[in-house]
């Protein structure tokens, strides 16, 4: 349950004052906000715990859909919330500050033309907003420097938002994933897989968790020799185990090869090892790579398997491009649909984008992985550094495997193990808090897998407990930093920076209400393997993700199918709450004479439950 709510107009200006205190540098701007501060209004919105009111300004909002607005923009230490003044309907904004990865001032003092001063604000999350002022006396000055100071903390010495937020629920998310519990439900150890705290302090390799499993033949020795030969010390480790072939996944970075071709024998037979475990006849090395990608990497030091080394193994490229293609692919994506959909051509300049194309790759991938599993033959998948295309093809093969991870909690514990915990590079990647938008390490590789994911759910309706809320749920707390979930780009900068005590996990969010979250057409299927169509024709933009700011779009949001299920869903807690009333009713002292004739149809609304059934 979340801490009692306090609307804007709650607030005092304390935070600003605060700021001109212990840093003197920003004086003007905290000034110009305490005297704003003074002025400002009651606004009915809920701040959450521990948000703080900063600024608030008369100004005008750019609507691509509908023209210039007149209003009011709120800001906050965690967002930036716009409401009309007279516009009907009435226009709101709400955006976190996290998701703000760019903010520019808009034409100078000598600028022409109405509304053409003020702001122009870039979104992480596939839209662009536009504010206009008047010009006069250095008028964006203020807001301007706010809105850079808070969209961007780390940027100015600032803390997260996450680690001001006073929430509380009645869920403890960071309790979701325990290593020891998840290797227990696959049924690990083994005679062949042993658990390993050989990186309990993070030595053996600073990006990688702290449990891991290893085959049982390999020596603590053995895995510090490998991991002076794996970039970034990340050595091939157990993801996944097949119940009952006992086929793995195990996931690494690339060998240390280098131009000159160099060659490891412990490196080779620990692979050696991995494929005997099972008895596999030839081990299957996925590297994620174009080939021609991963022969360039020689000259930096990488490389990939030979042949001749590794002879009783077999590699397999799968031609996934890197973070820059990946990058600039879903920006050209950002381009036709924001703010118009580019209709005239819309087919040609989907294509143009190749978006769908890499999601198609990334399936593809992640298919043939899960299909030598379920063949009884193990896999070795690795890019380069093994925190980007490796876990999007682990994890969706994972998630093709073993239906407990296509589970309201299975699917939180298979981003927090294969995700959080095997150090994807989430403040790399997102740049939370961060000012430098044009840092060459961001790019969207979890929200590509989430989009992989998101196709899953649309070929296979009822192989998934959870819905399309929660994707695109976990997708807004990607950027908005109201959580610890995905902060940091590892686990020892977790613990270094005490996120699971000082901060909410996401988990805490969705599971305190867990019923938004489920997929009403679910059926648990425990031993179904499932194989995506990963070609072109069976594969969708993710129109109310990538589109969801078109008013239009959003009015057609949810399918008329499920609406109505919903509806009828509510219909019947409707009919049994009615019935419940009859019950108690009929049980009260009054009506003790009607009791043993009613006793037999006194049945609990559960027991009715089960003969409830809704025809379509």
């Amino acid at each position: 349950m979340t801490a009692p709510h306090v609307t804007l107009g709650e607030v005092l200006p304390e935070r600003a004052v605060q700021n001109r205190l212990t840093n003197p540098g920003t004086e003007n701007c905290s000034l110009c906000a305490s005297r704003e501060s003074l002025k400002m209004e009651p606004l009915a919105v809920t701040l959450l715990p521990g948000e703080e009111r900063v600024i608030d300004k008369d100004i005008m909002y750019i609507c691509p859909f509908s023209g210039p607005v007149k209003g009011k923009v709120f800001i906050t230490n965690y967002r930036l919330y716009f409401k009309s003044a007279d516009a009907d309907p009435s226009v709101t904004l709400n955006v976190p500050l996290g998701a703000i990865g760019r903010v520019e001032k808009m034409g100078g003092a000598s600028s022409r033309g109405e509304n053409s001063y003020g702001l122009d604000i870039t979104c992480k999350d596939m839209r662009n907003l536009r504010f206009a002022l008047k010009q006069e006396g250095h008028s964006r000055r203020d807001i301007f420097d706010i809105l850079f100071r808070y969209a961007f903390p780390l940027s100015h010495g600032l803390l997260l938002f996450a680690y001001l937020s006073q929430e509380k629920y009645e869920e403890n998310g960071w309790s979701v994933y325990k290593p020891m519990e998840e290797f227990r439900r696959q049924g690990l150890p083994t005679d062949k897989w042993r658990i390993t705290f050989i990186n309990d302090n993070y030595e053996l390799c600073d990006t990688y968790p702290t449990i891991l499993v290893v085959p049982f033949k390999a020596t603590e020795e053995d895995l510090r020799k490998v991991s002076t030969f794996r970039s970034r010390g990340r050595i091939p480790v157990l993801s996944w185990i097949h119940r009952e072939n006992q086929a793995v996944i195990c996931r690494c970075s690339q060998p240390l090869v280098g131009m000159s071709g160099k060659r490891n024998k412990d490196d080779e037979r620990y692979l050696e090892v991995i494929r005997e475990a099972n008895g596999t006849a030839k081990l299957t090395i996925y590297d994620a790579r174009p080939s021609v990608n991963a022969v360039a990497n020689k000259a930096t030091g990488g490389g990939y398997e030979g042949d001749d080394t590794y002879q009783n193994a077999e590699l397999v490229f799968l031609d996934i491009h890197n973070i820059h293609v990946m990058r600039e692919s879903l920006k050209k994506l950002k381009d036709i649909v924001y703010p118009n959909v580019e209709e005239s051509h819309w087919l040609s300049s989907l294509e143009s984008t190749h978006w769908l194309e890499h999601i198609k790759l990334v399936l593809s991938g992640a298919i043939q992985v899960a299909d030598k599993i379920s063949g009884g033959n193990s896999v070795v998948v690795h890019c380069s550094d093994g925190w980007d295309r490796t876990a999007q093809l682990t994890s969706l093969a994972m998630l093709m495997l073993d239906s407990h991870y296509r589970t309201l909690r299975g699917f939180q514990v298979l981003l927090e193990k294969e995700w959080i915990s095997f150090g994807h590079k989430f403040a790399s990647r997102i740049g939370h808090g961060d000012k430098n938008h044009a840092d060459q390490d961001r790019s969207p590789i979890f929200v590509q897998f989430i989009d992989c994911v998101w196709q899953m759910t649309k070929q296979f309706p009822t192989a998934f407990e959870f819905n399309e809320r929660l994707l695109m749920t976990i997708l807004d707390h990607l950027f908005s930093c109201r959580f610890g979930t995905f902060l940091y780009n590892c686990e020892s900068a977790r613990d270094t920076n005490e996120v699971r005590s000082k901060t909410v996990s996401l988990w805490s969010l969705v599971n305190s209400d867990s019923t938004s979250y489920l997929n009403p057409f679910y059926t648990p299927e425990s031993s179904r393997v499932l194989y995506p169509v990963a070609s072109m024709r069976h594969l969708e933009l993710w129109v109310t993700y990538y589109i969801r700011w078109n008013p239009r779009i959003r009015q057609q949001q949810q399918s008329p199918v499920e609406q109505r299920y919903m509806e009828l869903l509510a219909l019947r807690d409707e009919y049994l709450k009615k019935l419940e009333e009859l019950q108690l009713t009929d049980s009260s002292p009054n009506s003790s004479h009607l009791s043993n004739s009613s006793a037999s149809n006194a049945a609990s609304p559960t027991q009715h439950i089960n003969h409830l059934h809704t025809p379509f």
